[in-house]
């Protein structure tokens, strides 16, 4: 009898053990005051916790200093090589800084460094002032690109991040801006948020090494960004990235209590996203998707291709067939290479997942007028 009774208690903890955990009953970093977790490229949310709720951002902020800066860089309008000088009120910032110097001359591509990897408010306003003349309307520019991305719990006061009742964002919204600055960014971004530390005024007597606050680039296998914050009245918070397996993800907690607690709930964050989720391509940049005819066209047929990477976050657990549809805007000739003529549409089921721009493999020539004509003699005939 008591093996009898041994055997069912097995089998019962067992039966405890396998049971699957409901999305309702999921509780991922439970100390943080928000959380987030988000696929970069198309910004599907795949778990969150008062998401929207308004905090205080600290300098996760900076996330969208670096924005206007690579859009500037993008623009034309600043390049990575220019020095630019030290106001009196940059040099006046409070917080992490380098220690910039009134009438101090440094480079964009080290300013960007000193904020991107040491948090540097000295830093942001000196980039800000060069953007936009002046900090105040640099503000402005930050507020409009929040509009602009449809960021509808955030509002901005400073460059920094250091503390204003007026300056709050949410878990969501810094996903988007996240998602936004990786895009924008690329390489040149990643390459410099991954550097655990670095130096400035390296051919001076001054020197200075950066230390980068985000240690999961350290302990967190694919961790390659983005941004660390805290201040007394917004936590510690942190804006994570990593990639694995061609599939990168945006964690994000705020307001923990601790570093290392909130180390630990953005690493756990990231374990169930990889856990759970994979990247799927579909087509890869410039594959053939099909051929299509094109009327009054001096080809027959045309191949369409993929514009950029084609690609799903697929649930390893979701069996429901992911299929496409073909939505052509404009498939009149003159076309040419790398024109949008249309977009993929993916469906999971009736849902559609994501767009993605197609267009032609080459070049597309009109028939001339006379070329129409001989072509409708010919179907008379």
């Amino acid at each position: 009898m008591i093996k009898k009774c041994l055997i069912c208690l097995c089998v019962f903890v067992l039966c405890l053990q396998i049971t699957p955990v409901h999305g309702e009953e999921l509780k991922l970093a439970p100390n943080a005051s928000a959380s987030l977790l988000m696929e970069a490229s198309s910004r599907q949310v795949l778990y969150s916790n008062h998401e929207k709720e308004k905090l205080f951002p600290a300098s996760t902020t900076k996330i969208m200093t670096m924005i206007l800066l690579f859009e500037a860089i993008e623009k034309g309008s600043l390049k990575w090589d220019e020095e630019l000088t030290c106001s009196a009120y940059a040099a006046s910032m409070g917080g992490s800084q380098i220690y910039l110097e009134e009438g101090e001359k440094m480079s964009v591509a080290d300013l960007f460094k000193a904020i991107s990897i040491a948090s540097a408010n000295d830093a942001c306003v000196m980039i800000g002032e060069r953007i936009a003349g002046t900090n105040d309307n640099f503000v402005k520019m930050m507020n409009e690109k929040a509009k602009e991305l449809k960021l509808v719990n955030t509002h901005f006061v400073n460059p920094t991040g250091l503390h204003d009742d007026n300056h709050y964002t949410c878990a969501l919204d810094l996903g988007t801006m996240a998602a936004y600055l990786i895009e924008m960014g690329g390489e040149r971004l990643l390459e410099t948020t991954s550097l655990y530390d670095s130096y400035i005024r390296e051919d001076t007597a001054h020197k200075f090494w950066l230390v980068n606050t985000n240690k999961l680039l350290k302990s967190y296998q694919g961790a390659d960004g983005l941004k660390t914050g805290y201040t007394k009245e917004a936590g510690y918070c942190i804006v994570s990235t990593a990639k694995r397996n061609g599939l990168r993800l945006i964690a994000i907690v705020l307001k923990e209590s601790d570093p290392k607690v909130r180390n630990q709930e953005v690493s756990q964050l990231l374990d169930y996203g990889f856990s759970l989720y994979e990247n799927i391509t579909l087509f890869q940049k410039n594959d053939v998707i099909e051929k299509v005819n094109i009327d009054n066209a001096r080809v027959s047929q045309v191949e369409i291709i993929a514009k950029v990477d084609i690609q799903y976050v697929q649930d390893k657990n979701d069996t429901t067939k992911v299929t496409y549809q073909m939505n052509y805007t404009n498939l009149v000739p003159p076309l040419k290479k790398g024109e949008v003529v249309g977009h993929l549409l993916l469906m999971r089921g009736d849902v559609n997942i994501g767009s993605f721009d197609v267009t032609v493999k080459t070049d597309v020539e009109a028939l001339s007028f006379v070329e129409k004509v001989v072509n409708q003699l010919k179907v008379l005939l």
